[in-house]
């Protein structure tokens, strides 16, 4: 199960951090995805952590400006978006696997806005 959170309203330029809480997995065992959706898109592929935070990757578009993290401690994954732009309004969904594109928990939405 995951429950994504931290989403909301904020200004062109502004800063959000997502956090989504896991359970019913081992989350230490596995890499884990941030995936989101824009209005009449497909779910599309954002970041990617493997299990250890060695790893990390990123679609072009959020390079420089997100960042992805976990605690394994509190089963939760972490996306720290700063420096948003209106393209980056979408709901935000975390999903498991390295680069999965499939989201099927409630998502977190993000408006960026002014």
């Amino acid at each position: 199960q995951f429950v994504e959170s931290g989403g909301g309203l904020v200004q062109p330029g502004g800063s959000v951090k997502l956090s989504c809480e896991t359970s019913g997995f081992t989350f230490n065992l596995v890499s884990m995805t941030w995936v989101r959706q824009a209005p009449g898109q497909r779910p599309a592929w954002v970041s990617s952590i493997n299990k250890d935070s060695s790893t990390t990757d990123y679609i072009d578009a959020v390079k420089g400006r997100f960042i992805i993290s976990r605690d394994n401690a509190k089963k939760t994954l972490y996306l720290q978006m700063n420096n948003l732009q209106s393209e980056d309004t979408a709901t935000y969904y975390c999903v498991l696997g390295w680069h999965s594109s499939n989201p099927r928990s409630q998502g977190t939405q993000v408006t960026v806005s002014s």
